[in-house]
């Protein structure tokens, strides 16, 4: 793996590797294409959001995609990546709770995706914890 950071290089906001990137990257995926989902598909985004009870609907279509894509692009750039971390966490775990609630559905083949799902997120959540103590913990070293 690299250790050549980017402010010798030149890129990625002198914050991190290639590597280190494209793991953030990897981890930002779905805060990436969800929202650029939603902007195609703006009235499946109004639907979604009544699907799950967030309203007015129109506001959350808009404000979600907006919040992801600030979020992560803040992560991506290396500027207050411990905020935007830390907030896509939360996010996910609000998210999670209101989507995911594997324990309200009967045994069976729906249950166990959900139930996946629901731990497959709050691993995700945790992923975002650890980005944001390791780039205050970088910050604190003065790095």
């Amino acid at each position: 793996m690299t250790t050549t950071h980017a402010q010798e290089t030149g890129s990625f906001a002198g914050k991190a590797s290639v590597a280190e990137f494209l793991a953030l990257l990897a981890l930002c995926s779905a805060y990436i294409q969800g929202p650029l989902t939603k902007v195609f598909d703006f009235q499946g985004a109004v639907a979604e959001m009544n699907h799950f009870g967030l309203a007015p609907a129109p506001f959350f279509a808009v404000g979600v995609p907006i919040f992801e894509l600030a979020m992560s692009a803040l992560i991506l750039s290396g500027r207050l990546r411990w905020l935007g971390a830390v907030a896509l966490a939360i996010f996910t775990l609000m998210a999670t709770f209101l989507a995911l609630r594997f324990w309200e559905i009967p045994a069976g083949s729906e249950h166990s995706a959900a139930m996946n799902g629901f731990f497959e997120h709050v691993g995700l959540s945790g992923a975002f914890v650890f980005v944001a103590l390791v780039d205050l913990r970088k910050r604190a070293r003065g790095k």
